[in-house]
C-alpha cells in the first residue's frame, strides 16, 4: 500500500469534516474553503478528491449559498480503510493478496510461497488498523492529545 497525496489529502478532509461539524452542533455543511484553509490542501485537488467521495456514497453535498459537504453517515460508522480504499485502491501491497482486487502471482505456489505469506501479514496488519480506526476514534484520539498538551505544555 502506498498512501497518495489523494489519499492523504482525502483523510484529512474527513476527519477536518467530522471535527468542524462535531465542533458546532448546529452547523450542516463544510465549505472547500474552509477545509482547504485549516488543512493546506489545493481547494481545486480538494474539490476532485470530496467528489470521488460523495460519489462513493461517503459524503453529501449542498449546493447554492451556504452550501458545502457533510458525513453521509455517523463518523463511528466511516472507516480510514474505507476512505483509502475509494481514493488510492486495495490496502494489499501486491495484489495476490488483496481481498478487493486479487490477482494470480507468477510464483509457482501462492500456498507455499513465502513472499506472499508476509505480504499477507503487511494486508492483514495495514487492514486491522485502517478498518478498524474511525472518523470518531481519530476525533477522540485528537482531543486526547490536545487535553495532555494543554495539562504539559512545552514538554
Amino acid at each position: 500500500m502506498h498512501l497518495s497525496k489523494r489519499g492523504e489529502y482525502g483523510l484529512r478532509a474527513m476527519i477536518d469534516i467530522a471535527t468542524a461539524l462535531r465542533s458546532d452542533p448546529g452547523r450542516n455543511v463544510v465549505q472547500i474553503k474552509e477545509i482547504a484553509e485549516r488543512q493546506h490542501i489545493p481547494p481545486k485537488f480538494l474539490e476532485q478528491t470530496l467528489l470521488t467521495l460523495k460519489n462513493a456514497g461517503m459524503l453529501r453535498s449542498r449546493m447554492g449559498v451556504g452550501g458545502g459537504y457533510y458525513l453521509a453517515h455517523p463518523p463511528e460508522e466511516i472507516s480510514l480503510g474505507q476512505i483509502v480504499r475509494v481514493l488510492d485502491g486495495p490496502l494489499a501491497p501486491i495484489p495476490c493478496v488483496s481481498q478487493t482486487a486479487y490477482e494470480q502471482c507468477g510464483c509457482p505456489n501462492e500456498l507455499t510461497c513465502g513472499l506472499r505469506m508476509v505480504m499477507l501479514d503487511v494486508r492483514n496488519a495495514i487492514s486491522n488498523i485502517l478498518d478498524y480506526t474511525t472518523l470518531e476514534t481519530v476525533m477522540v484520539r485528537v482531543d486526547q492529545a490536545e487535553a495532555a498538551l494543554t495539562k504539559h505544555p512545552g514538554d
